[in-house]
């Protein structure tokens, strides 16, 4: 359909947290009405240091079915959620090698006037959430995007406690996303793509 807005979820993950979060954020999405692809950034890593890792590897192997990103699912979408885990405040290299290759869309003026979200996750407590999200968005606001985030919108954001973005604290990989933050990352796509689906209407209407 011409008129179902289009969500892209492009995320990085190498031991699953940041990948389970993707797979809230696309529930939501799906839920709220829109065609959505889950799209996987390439990992960078080379595969002894992977095969080190008995969860890095056990999540390659889970996850070799999901698509790479392209940047043609940038063209395609008219809602973006992007998902990394930190590293020192900012996203993975992975998620930003990917970026690195938009600039022909960027310099078309395709990636201007689309929503923008993001989550992530960090192994401490106070880890460097918030401005890993917010050096995400600063992407966003280079390419001209709208960038909605959950605020405190609902009161489940009370308990989250995140206005930025979902985001949620592993212990270095030993604890799943709980409902906090998968409740908090399904607000996040879900406010996203109804405001994506607001705008398409008024473009093409």
């Amino acid at each position: 359909m011409d008129g179902q807005v289009k969500v892209a979820v492009i995320y990085y993950s190498a031991t699953g947290i940041t990948y389970q979060m993707a797979q809230s954020a696309v529930e939501a999405a799906e839920e709220a009405g829109a065609e959505v692809r889950l799209r996987k950034v390439r990992e960078l890593a080379p595969d002894e240091a992977i095969r080190s890792n008995s969860g890095w590897q056990a999540h390659r192997l889970e996850t070799q079915d999901v698509m790479e990103a392209q940047p043609d699912d940038l063209s395609w979408a008219d809602v973006i959620i992007m998902g990394s885990p930190t590293r020192y405040g900012m996203i993975a290299a992975q998620l930003k090698q990917f970026i690195d290759t938009t600039g022909p869309l960027w310099a078309a003026g395709v990636l201007a006037d689309k929503v923008y979200s993001g989550f992530t996750s960090t192994a401490t407590s106070h880890g460097g959430q918030e401005a890993t999200l917010l050096s995400l968005y600063t992407v966003f606001y280079h390419w001209g995007g709208v960038v909605v985030t959950p605020g405190y919108t609902d009161p489940s954001q009370f308990v989250a406690g995140n206005p930025y973005g979902a985001s949620h604290t592993s212990n270095n990989g030993e604890v799943a996303p709980d409902q906090v933050a998968l409740t908090a990352t399904a607000l996040t796509a879900k406010r996203a793509t109804l405001m994506g689906a607001a705008l398409k209407r008024g473009m093409t209407g």
